[in-house]
């Protein structure tokens, strides 16, 4: 099982935390290149879980461009993350740029965010759309290396996720992207795995055990 590089060891000591297993098998599917799903209830470190991969990859080898999009259904869940997200980079001093993009970001940031993407970008699924459709859109995501889509059963088998599959679809044609997928506890897990599993691999971490298909 995974294990933390010592700025993040400090860290989770400092804020008298260990981590979790299912934090440790996210890890370990990102090092795998392998996609991920992590049903978890509310305080369970989901979304910490689900960037930590990636803050990790990025504290290793820091980059230009657009490493990580998080796609969510509410555009306040968007920002409220970018916020939290901007806690453990600060303290840990990372060289990792966060920002947001939804319908009410401002023209200026959005063209600026099209010539210099950050390294991390929290959006919705319509505003993926409309950044997908861009012309340069085959430069803006060849790098990409993940895509987190939180409240994911919120997206499963409606219109709007029927939508965003499209864009996943199109997104890995365009980068050797990983999906993973956050949902809260649902009775029927299998649905949000179809939404974005693929043959290549499959993590659903639970209880500090690892169900795994290939």
């Amino acid at each position: 099982m995974a294990s933390l590089p010592e700025r993040f060891e400090k860290w989770f000591a400092a804020k008298g935390w260990r981590l979790r297993a299912h934090q440790a098998e996210m890890l370990d599917a990102a090092q795998e290149g392998a996609d991920a799903l992590l049903i978890a209830p509310t305080g369970a470190g989901k979304t910490l879980a689900g960037f930590l991969p990636s803050l990790v990859a990025l504290a290793a080898r820091p980059r230009e461009g657009l490493h990580t999009l998080y796609v969510s259904p509410l555009k306040a869940l968007g920002t409220d993350i970018a916020r939290n997200l901007q806690i453990p980079v600060a303290e840990m001093g990372l060289s990792v740029s966060i920002e947001t993009r939804s319908g009410d970001t401002p023209a200026n940031r959005r063209a600026r965010q099209k010539e210099m993407a950050p390294n991390i970008l929290l959006t919705t699924p319509e505003s993926l759309l409309l950044l997908l459709s861009q012309e340069n859109s085959g430069v803006y995501f060849k790098g990409l290396a993940c895509v987190v889509v939180d409240e994911i059963h919120a997206l499963a088998g409606t219109k709007r996720g029927d939508q965003l599959a499209l864009c996943l679809s199109r997104l890995r044609a365009l980068s050797a992207t990983r999906i993973v997928g956050l949902s809260a506890t649902v009775a029927h897990p299998e649905a949000m795995r179809r939404f974005v599993g693929r043959k290549r691999g499959w993590y659903r971490p639970r209880r500090g055990r690892r169900p795994r298909s290939r």
